[in-house]
């Protein structure tokens, strides 16, 4: 029935439109005629594939646990932005990691692909011949998220290279260059640059924990994060050894796992209250198996840094009179420190391929508050989510598009229409750091959190796309390249899943998989005149 309607509406058009040449005498009315004729087979053509589409989406999202949920979708051709098919494309929906998309474009518009975080040891004091510091020793965080031990440029997966404070030990040598000896103040990790707000609206308790959920502030050591290594005996009953990593007074273990038998799966269970120190873990590890990492976000980002920074110099034999501690407010003095060591990061676009390739939530976290910290300090979270509504506004985003919290995603509390990611998506398609954008995003069955879904389906290494994730929330917004040489954009977002993970991701799997096959056929060519520039 769907087959004999779209024949109709194209044979329809094509009448009207022959009809319409016989009765022009003129050459350029021929020319319209011909223009209009094909513009009406095209129209034709979307609207059997859109059909086909819909046909395929409702298999897949109307019936089993994907169906109890809401999803919003919409796709448009990248060329033309024809809209080729919508649901609930303007309707709000939590988002989770694909307000990446919106942090990482705001941050290549306003600070540029070249842009390079800056920190620094600093001190109002002066070295005497001796090689006593006569004064504090101060880091002095700019949200550079990358202080750790990362290889760049990312290609294809995250490496490493050193000891996770490594850009730490290599500032500290810088200091011991100058010939430092002794210091007679404290160690300060000093995170002013930015206001103090660790944890965004929207934030869960259980976050925090975790190394998604590491505390925010303008120094970032190795993610704010330390791993726990628990590893068992050889024999049932034996203890099971824990060791932090890197060392820091911070974490306080409590270890009540032991060793089980060879043949039991491990089983364990991890604790820590809000604002303590003290980590708990219980629960059994087989005999003999593998090393078990758990990685913990740091609460107090500033402070954990100096102790790493106190403890690595007074390894390399430097005496400290003073204490690691942090400063979270800007010494108000008239006199300009002295630079003792600087550290320069990796250009912004290195930084963001990392971010939307492994959806790192506190670099996203480190890009807003950077880009909002060009234009001087916020008073309160709300100033700060203001800061990036020009350049919504600028992308042709609708008002009142994005409710934003967070910059990551990870914030229950944002939304935003697939209309919105969409827009912004076709916007960047124009813009001069385009190339850098598109190759942050995760490809299907090739990289990133793409990288084990769509395998041996049509959309492997066809879907350029960012995804989300949190609880009861699967998203995936990019774009998609078919056989046919055509570039489409679209999101898929789904809201109030509550069946198993793979359910939803199935879904969007289908998605790609129709959408590639059904809009596959080019859109007609522009006309001269309709061309943009070069």
């Amino acid at each position: 029935m769907m087959q004999r309607w779209a024949a109709a509406i194209l044979m329809a058009a094509t009448s009207a439109c022959v009809g319409q040449a016989q009765q022009a005498a003129a050459p350029r009315t021929t020319a319209n005629a011909q223009a209009c004729c094909k513009s009406q087979r095209h129209s034709a053509v979307s609207k059997r594939a859109a059909a086909k589409f819909a046909k395929r989406a409702e298999a897949l999202l109307g019936t089993g646990p994907a169906g109890k949920g809401e999803w919003g979708l919409l796709i448009v051709d990248a060329e033309s932005v024809e809209t080729l098919y919508q649901q609930n494309a303007d309707r709000y929906f939590v988002p989770a990691s694909n307000m990446k998309l919106f942090a990482t474009a705001l941050a290549l518009a306003k600070l540029g692909q070249e842009f390079r975080f800056h920190t620094t040891l600093e001190t109002s004091g002066g070295i005497s011949s001796g090689g006593l510091l006569t004064e504090n020793l101060v880091l002095v965080g700019r949200g550079d998220p990358n202080l750790s031990n990362r290889k760049f440029p990312y290609e294809l997966k995250e490496e490493f290279n050193g000891p996770p404070e490594k850009v730490l030990a290599e500032l500290a040598d810088a200091l011991v260059a100058k010939g430092v000896k002794e210091i007679s103040g404290d160690v300060i990790g000093d995170d002013s640059y930015f206001p103090r707000e660790r944890y965004p609206n929207g934030w869960e308790i259980d976050d925090m924990v975790w190394e998604y959920g590491a505390a925010i502030s303008s120094i970032v050591v190795d993610d704010n994060t330390v791993t726990l290594t628990l590893m068992p005996g050889e024999q049932p009953g034996s203890p099971v050894q824990a060791a932090v990593n890197p060392a820091t007074p911070d974490f306080l273990v409590e270890n009540d796992v032991v060793t089980s038998a060879s043949d039991v799966k491990s089983d364990l269970t991890l604790t820590r209250e809000p604002g303590s120190s003290l980590v708990v873990v219980k629960g059994t590890m087989p005999a003999k198996g593998a090393p078990r990492k758990l990685v913990l976000a740091i609460e107090e980002p500033a402070q954990h840094a100096a102790a790493v920074l106190k403890r690595l110099l007074e390894e390399r034999g430097v005496k400290i009179s003073g204490v690691a501690r942090a400063r979270h407010e800007a010494m108000k003095t008239q006199e300009d420190p002295t630079v003792l060591a600087e550290h320069v990061s990796v250009p912004l676009g290195d930084a963001i391929k990392l971010i939307n390739k492994i959806s790192q939530n506190l670099h996203a976290e480190m890009l807003l508050r950077t880009v909002a910290r060009q234009n001087g300090v916020w008073a309160t979270a709300d100033d700060l989510m203001k800061v990036p509504q020009d350049f919504y506004a600028s992308a042709g985003i609708a008002p009142d598009d994005v409710i934003q919290t967070d910059a990551s995603g990870l914030s229950r509390h944002d939304l935003v229409t697939p209309r919105a990611i969409v827009t912004l998506l076709a916007f960047a398609q124009k813009q001069p750091w385009f190339e850098t954008y598109y190759a942050s995003l995760p490809v299907a069955a090739v990289d990133g959190t793409l990288e084990d879904r769509m395998k041996n389906t049509p959309a492997a290494g066809r879907i350029h796309a960012k995804t989300g994730s949190v609880e009861h929330v699967r998203t995936l917004s990019g774009f998609a390249e078919t056989t046919g040489g055509r570039r489409l954009i679209f999101s898929f977002l789904s809201n109030n899943q509550g069946g198993k993970n793979h359910e939803a991701l199935d879904a969007l799997t289908g998605l790609c998989v129709a959408m590639l096959e059904e809009f596959n056929a080019a859109p007609l060519k522009r006309r001269v005149e309709h061309k943009r520039p070069h």
